[in-house]
C-alpha cells in the first residue's frame, strides 16, 4: 500500500482526509437527529441547532489552538512560510473540549439548564472512527501515527518504518467505548448527561496514554500539550459526573 491512499468517487480523485473527514461529519449528523427524533425529552430544532452551531464553532477554535501547542516549532516554521497552512493543524482533543465549551456557551446564551451531552455519544464516535480511518490512508503526512514496533501489525506509512498504526487503534476504541457507556445506561437508571461525561472521561483517558506510543514534543513534565489537556479533560468531565447524579436527585425529589 502506498500513502496517500487517494479514493476515486465517480472519476474524481479524492484525498483520503478530506473524504474521510467529511464522511464522519455526515455520519455523525445523521446519528445525533435520529437519536433527537427518538429522544422524547429532546430539545426544539432551533435549539438544537444553536447547540450544533456552539459546538462546530467551539471545536474548530479548540482543535486549532491544541494543535499549535503540541508543535509549536512545526507550526512556527510553517507559518513563516506560507501562513494560511496554519488552517490544516488541528486535534480531535482540541476538538472535544473546544466543542463542550461553545455548547455549554450557547446553552447559557438560550437560558438552558437542561442536559444535553448524552444525545451526542454515538455521533461523536462514529464521526471519530470514520475521521481517523481518514487520517490512517493519509499516511505520514497527517502526523498522526505511531512510534516503531515490531509487532506483526505495525505499518510502514512510507518512510521504512514499522509504525504502530495508533489512528486505528483510536477508530477501535472510540466505538468500544460508546458501545460500554451504552450498555451501562441501557437500564435508564443513569442521570441525564452521564453518559456524555463518562464517553469524554473515557476518551481522555485513552488519549493520555496512546499518546506515549506517539512522536511528542514534551511541553511540560515529561507530557505533550495534548496529554496534559487530556488530564485536563478527564478531570473535569469526572468531577461534573461526581456533581450531577445528587444534583439530578435533588431535582427529581423537588418535583414529588
Amino acid at each position: 500500500m502506498t500513502f496517500p491512499v487517494h479514493l476515486e468517487f465517480f472519476g474524481v480523485r479524492l484525498h483520503p482526509h478530506l473524504a474521510f473527514e467529511a464522511l464522519g461529519y455526515f455520519a455523525g449528523a445523521r446519528v445525533y437527529f435520529a437519536t433527537r427524533r427518538r429522544d422524547a425529552a429532546a430539545l426544539p430544532l432551533e435549539q438544537s441547532l444553536w447547540l450544533l452551531v456552539g459546538c462546530i464553532f467551539g471545536a474548530w477554535a479548540g482543535s486549532k489552538l491544541l494543535a499549535w501547542a503540541e508543535s509549536p516549532a512545526y507550526y512556527l516554521a510553517l507559518a513563516s512560510r506560507d501562513p494560511a497552512a496554519l488552517l490544516g493543524g488541528k486535534t480531535i482533543v482540541g476538538g472535544f473540549l473546544g466543542g463542550w465549551v461553545g455548547i455549554e456557551i450557547a446553552k447559557r446564551r438560550l437560558g438552558l439548564a437542561q442536559k444535553t451531552g448524552d444525545a451526542f455519544v454515538w455521533p461523536l464516535a462514529l464521526g471519530t472512527a470514520i475521521g481517523r480511518l481518514g487520517c490512517f490512508f493519509t499516511g505520514l503526512d497527517d502526523r498522526t501515527f505511531g512510534v516503531a514496533t515490531t509487532l506483526p501489525w505495525g505499518v510502514d506509512f512510507g518512510d521504512g518504518v514499522a509504525r504502530h498504526p495508533t489512528q486505528l487503534y483510536e477508530s477501535l476504541f472510540v466505538l468500544v467505548l460508546a458501545a460500554i457507556v451504552a450498555w451501562f445506561a441501557r437500564g435508564g437508571t443513569m442521570p441525564r448527561g452521564a453518559c456524555f461525561r463518562l464517553f469524554f472521561a473515557g476518551y481522555f483517558a485513552f488519549r493520555f496514554g496512546i499518546e506515549f506510543l506517539k512522536p511528542r514534543e514534551t511541553a511540560l513534565a515529561f507530557l505533550s500539550a495534548i496529554q496534559i489537556a487530556s488530564l485536563l479533560g478527564a478531570g473535569v468531565a469526572l468531577a461534573s459526573l461526581r456533581r450531577l447524579a445528587p444534583a439530578e436527585i435533588e431535582n427529581r425529589e423537588s418535583k414529588i
